[in-house]
């Protein structure tokens, strides 16, 4: 090789540069652990991210123990946690070909707002420990993406600064409290926010044991013990000297001993809150079909089917493993949505051919949103949206409406 040869050789002005020219390279096929080392490099940016475990990798690095415990956290020997991810494999896709697929239709409609896709964005609470737009990104995220955003009764922005930037639909997550007269509070703040929906979370009537959560807290070097307790498990609950609690939600609202949950709630509920508000009721929280036909009997507008991210009960079920039951006992008669476990676009798929309207993603969302702000929430619903479509166009499923359960193989069963 002549010396002009050597001359065109420049060298790279950035690691990303070089990062680009490494991933092109053979030298990933023959090297051991070299792919592993290069995807789970550092993200510059939310873009560079291929599917959402790069977001988490980045997240983890950026926030500290206590939060990541919180977040991560199932409870007990977290069983539920693992049995909502590897429910999904039970599930195979069927290929179908010769079918036009050259315009996927991914858009859903709940309660007449029509939304980008079914993906819908959780509700969890403390989202400011994660980034300091906390909920605010991500409702600006949900808009870019006309995304459906579910707000937490614990979130650390106002009800009113969320559904401003999201600049439509938003539904409202309810801790329904021990004391009715806060429930109402609660319910007709949000409904003057403008939330179309409110979601009952009924999982939790007496407290969890989240161990991963607790055992990540003690790790933690900084002093949490003035504006956080762990009574109830629910480690990011501040709360001020008078027994105000501080988050937004609860300004104004004297919670000395108070919790979030009630042990005393029956189906009267139900009735008790639609005589207080005119949104749209779901109940969040359900696994059985026998207690989703009898929500349906009890004027429920929807079932959210949830065990809480595997943070309620350690049943070791996953949520994916209900769906079909549920979707069975409700008949069709109202939306069913699903939350748990959902990490790609085919997960989704699976959902929704087993009966649900949508489907919810938490964690992955809060990655973004801690690893990259409002764009970090935006690529995680990029990408998942995508595995979708992808997951359509192999399946030759054009509409929303197309995806049933002859598209699914399930491996129990042969």
């Amino acid at each position: 090789m002549g010396s002009r040869e050597f001359s065109i050789i420049r060298p790279m002005s950035n690691r990303r540069a070089f990062l680009k020219f490494v991933a092109a390279s053979p030298l990933l096929a023959v090297v051991p652990g070299l792919a592993e080392a290069f995807q789970q490099g550092d993200l510059e940016q939310a873009q560079y991210a291929l599917d959402v475990f790069d977001i988490e990798a980045a997240a983890q690095k950026v926030v500290p123990p206590a939060h990541w415990g919180y977040l991560m956290s199932g409870v007990d020997g977290e069983v539920t946690l693992r049995a909502n991810r590897d429910g999904y494999n039970r599930y195979q896709l069927k290929a179908r070909r010769f079918v036009d697929v050259s315009r996927i239709d991914t858009s859903i409609e709940l309660f007449g707002a029509k939304f980008s896709s079914p993906v819908l964005m959780c509700p969890i609470g403390s989202a400011g420990a994660f980034h300091p737009d906390g909920e605010v990104g991500a409702a600006r995220a949900a808009q870019v993406k006309n995304q459906l955003l579910v707000l937490s009764t614990q979130a650390s922005k106002s009800v009113e600064e969320v559904v401003k930037a999201r600049s439509g639909p938003v539904w409202f997550q309810l801790y329904t409290t021990p004391d009715f007269d806060i429930t109402t509070k609660l319910l007709r703040r949000a409904e003057a926010a403008g939330c179309a929906a409110v979601a009952i979370t009924v999982d939790l009537p007496a407290g969890r044991n989240t161990v991963t959560g607790t055992r990540l807290a003690r790790q933690d070097t900084r002093t949490c013990g003035a504006c956080h307790t762990d009574a109830t498990g629910n480690r990011m609950t501040p709360r001020s000297g008078t027994g105000t609690a501080t988050k937004p939600m609860f300004s104004g609202i004297n919670m000395q001993g108070v919790g979030l949950t009630s042990a005393t709630l029956t189906w009267d509920f139900i009735k008790r809150v639609r005589d207080v508000t005119k949104m749209k009721v779901l109940i969040k929280g359900l696994e059985d079909g026998e207690d989703a036909a009898l929500a349906v009997q009890n004027g429920a507008d929807g079932i959210v089917i949830s065990n809480h991210g595997g943070r309620a009960t350690e049943t070791g079920r996953g949520t994916i493993e209900s769906v079909a039951e549920v979707a069975a006992a409700v008949r069709g008669r109202v939306p069913i949505l699903v939350d748990g476990g959902v990490r790609r676009g085919t997960d989704v798929f699976k959902a929704l051919a087993l009966g649900a309207n949508a489907v919810g993603v938490g964690r992955p969302y809060i990655w973004g949103l801690a690893a990259f702000g409002q764009p970090g929430v935006e690529r995680v619903l990029d990408i998942l949206n995508n595995e979708l479509r992808l997951a359509m166009v192999g399946c030759g499923t054009r509409t929303i409406r197309e995806i049933t359960a002859a598209a699914l193989i399930d491996t129990r069963r042969g």
